[in-house]
């Protein structure tokens, strides 16, 4: 997949994740927010896996464990949801850490339970 079409996918996940937070504001706790974006995500005919089980390994390829990823839209994209006050620089790290161990380029960090929607790339 070219930057043009994860760019695109990129716009798609934004556009849903602002008309869900126009919606339904903030006040909800994450699995609410979770459920909502993977539904419209789904309906504007995404690839959507909740809760997606990544693979982490060390520099020799031992298997760690997973770590389970929110959603992962079109096996291309980790998206990390938040419903707090404000993200904080340890949020934007377990995204950089699960996109490293998983091995995707983009990552998407997108907090609900801030007045103004907040996402990160």
């Amino acid at each position: 997949m070219n930057d043009s079409n994860l760019n695109s996918l990129c716009d798609v996940v934004r556009q849903c994740s602002f008309d869900l937070h126009s919606y339904l504001k903030r006040g909800h706790v994450e699995k609410v927010y979770e459920n909502g974006l993977k539904h419209r995500l789904e309906k504007a005919g995404l690839s959507v896996q909740q809760q997606a089980p990544l693979p982490v390994s060390d520099e020799y390829g031992f298997l760690l464990g997973d770590f389970y990823a929110d959603l992962l839209v079109s096996e291309r994209i980790v998206v990390e949801l938040k419903a707090c006050g404000s993200a904080v620089d340890e949020h934007v790290a377990q995204l950089l850490g699960y996109m490293r161990s998983s091995r995707r380029r983009i990552g998407l960090l997108i907090n609900f339970g801030a007045p103004k929607l907040y996402i990160k790339r």
